[in-house]
């Protein structure tokens, strides 16, 4: 029996990258990847998309916290109930976790949660998901999980961090 079969959607995602790193001992087999989610997250938009919805339009809706909210967020006040690193993935990795990630905070009943993308600069841009995550926040797949969001406080990771509302559970 395969241990893969316990793990989460998260722990997958984890798992992909790690296995993709191993080198297999003299003789053995590559290690054996997991198969997909039985629920897959919605599909990632095109790279062409994200440039052109990280620009806010004039006409669209706020997704910005609330500025005594995000006080409270920062000043420790208001817990944040939740973390997830993004760091090093590759955008279908990252989109995926989120997803999943959301949607477990939404399902049990989280309010406030933190997503941390990196600031990107280590190769000189201004980083593919930190300019991404607030575009993906905003799109149809994420609004009934995602009420707004914001750059976090500096000490919480500044603009290489998110604090994420989301909506409230319908009973």
């Amino acid at each position: 029996m395969s241990r893969s079969k316990n793990l989460s959607e998260e722990d997958r995602v984890l798992w992909s990258l790690v296995a993709r790193t191993a080198t297999p001992l003299e003789g053995r087999a590559p290690p054996i990847l997991p198969e997909a989610p039985s629920q897959p997250a919605p599909e990632a938009p095109s790279a062409a998309p994200y440039v052109a919805a990280a620009k806010p339009k004039t006409s669209s809706v706020s997704h910005v916290l609330d500025r005594p909210t995000l006080d409270k967020l920062a000043k420790g006040r208001m817990p944040i109930e939740a973390r997830v690193d993004l760091h090093g993935m590759t955008q279908d990795e990252a989109y995926s976790l989120l997803y999943s990630f959301l949607h477990r905070a939404h399902a049990g009943g989280l309010r406030y949660v933190m997503v941390i993308t990196g600031k990107g600069s280590s190769s000189g841009g201004d980083g593919v998901l930190r300019r991404s995550v607030p575009a993906w926040l905003s799109t149809p797949a994420f609004r009934p999980l995602v009420s707004s969001h914001d750059h976090a406080a500096r000490h919480h990771g500044g603009a290489g961090a998110l604090y994420v509302r989301l909506r409230r559970v319908r009973t």
